[in-house]
């Protein structure tokens, strides 16, 4: 998230990006920078209403000086930094990024963005050799830190499980999920202040969990669907969604995107109300609203059932 601070206070200088003179403002992220003279960076666990975690790597430049490569997402911006953005040592790692992803998580429904990465930077996830056999519906759930079984390494590990499908409003696919942390940041202070689910385990055992891998009905889950909203992948989905694309009748090319205000109360919340043959499947809010900044609560976002 951006500082605060009036521009008017803040100073500004100068820097390089891929070796042209760019002058930027003080506080501002690399990122920011180099998308303010449309350099393009790939990201996967960055949105500008979340605070940056710094987990996909997807991000990195290369900054003169600095030992290592040097997330864009959350490195400010300083004067006279020499940024390169399109190196080989870049290009090399990104590259390497999207390869275990890809080997290991299904991107299929990822944002078309990442289709256009894999071609760019040449991956091929299958040199890793083929996904080993999916787990069986708890398995990962009951892992613990530390403890790995033994691999022969004949095939690529893989977090394919069983959907888990226990509330009426959403389902989860943790084939899909690549630990980005956005539903764990909207859960938390960034957004609901609920804390309904984290990080367990570690390693490739790690996974987005309840407290104490409970059911999400027993959970402190309050079904707002903020973190649905964030995902990247498709591993948190709502039920409509789901149930239109394994019956074959998904259709983007017949769907529309209808503008609303909400209902319920006085707040104003702005809604995008997604339709396909009529029928209302998903409901989202703007990023840019001053009100939302993209989150609804249980009522904004599931309670359309009354139109029908």
């Amino acid at each position: 998230m951006t500082s605060t601070v009036p521009i008017s206070l803040q100073r500004r200088f100068d820097l390089t990006i891929d070796g042209k003179d760019v002058t930027v403002t003080e506080g501002q992220t690399i990122l920011e920078a180099c998308r303010q003279v449309q350099v393009d960076i790939p990201t996967l666990c960055y949105l500008e209403t979340l605070t940056p975690v710094n987990v996909c790597r997807l991000c990195v430049v290369e900054v003169k000086g600095s030992r290592t490569l040097v997330s864009a997402c959350s490195r400010k911006v300083e004067p006279k930094m020499e940024i390169l953005t399109d190196s080989s040592r870049v290009n090399t790692s990104r590259r390497m990024v999207l390869e275990l992803l890809a080997s290991s998580v299904d991107l299929s429904l990822a944002d078309d963005e990442v289709g256009h990465w894999m071609q760019q930077y040449d991956v091929h996830p299958e040199r890793h050799g083929p996904q080993s056999d999916p787990a069986e519906e708890g398995e990962r759930d009951r892992g613990h830190a530390g403890e790995h079984k033994a691999i022969d390494g004949s095939t690529a590990e893989t977090v394919a499980q069983p959907i888990k499908r226990d509330n009426g409003q959403y389902l989860r696919d943790y084939s899909r999920c690549i630990l980005c942390y956005k539903c764990v940041e909207a859960c938390g202070v960034d957004a609901q202040n609920t804390f309904a689910i984290a990080v367990a385990g570690r390693g490739f055992e790690a996974r987005i969990s309840t407290e104490y891998n409970v059911a999400l009905p027993e959970s402190a889950c309050v079904y707002c669907g903020n973190c649905v909203a964030v995902c990247p992948t498709g591993a948190l989905m709502p039920t409509i969604e789901f149930d239109l694309r394994e019956s074959g009748k998904w259709d983007p090319k017949s769907q529309t995107v209808t503008q609303t205000v909400c209902p319920y109360c006085g707040v104003g919340c702005n809604l995008e109300l997604h339709v396909q043959d009529n029928q209302i499947f998903k409901v989202t809010s703007p990023l840019d609203h001053s009100t939302t900044s993209g989150n609804l609560c249980i009522k904004g976002r599931f309670g359309f059932e009354f139109v029908h």
